[in-house]
C-alpha cells in the first residue's frame, strides 16, 4: 500500500523553490522519505525495548515491526500524542 501526498505552492513559492533547487519534487520526495526512515528507526527501537522488557516476540521485517508497535500501543500518532498533551488531568 502507498499514499500520495500533494503539495500546493503559490506562484511566488514555486519561483522561490526554482531559485533554490532544480528538482522540487525530488527534494520533497527525499525529505519525506528521510523523515519516514528516521521515524521508523525510532519506532523500531522503542518496539525492541518493549518486546525485550516484556518477553514478546518481535515481528519480522521493519514494516511489520512498525505495525506491531502501533498494535501494541508502544507508539501512537503525533495527532493522538498532541491531543493527550492538551487534555487536562
Amino acid at each position: 500500500m502507498s499514499t500520495t501526498i500533494n503539495v500546493i505552492l503559490t506562484d511566488s513559492q514555486k519561483k522561490a523553490m526554482d531559485y533554490y533547487m532544480e528538482d522540487i519534487q525530488g527534494f520533497v520526495d527525499n525529505a519525506t522519505h528521510e523523515a519516514a526512515r528516521r521515524a521508523t528507526d525510532e519506532i523500531v527501537a522503542k518496539l525492541v525495548d518493549h518486546c525485550n522488557a516484556n518477553e514478546i516476540q518481535l515481528a519480522t521485517g521493519r514494516d511489520a515491526q512498525v505495525e506491531q508497535a502501533f498494535t501494541l500501543e508502544v507508539v501512537t500518532t503525533a495527532k493522538v500524542r498532541n491531543e493527550q498533551e492538551q487534555t487536562p488531568e
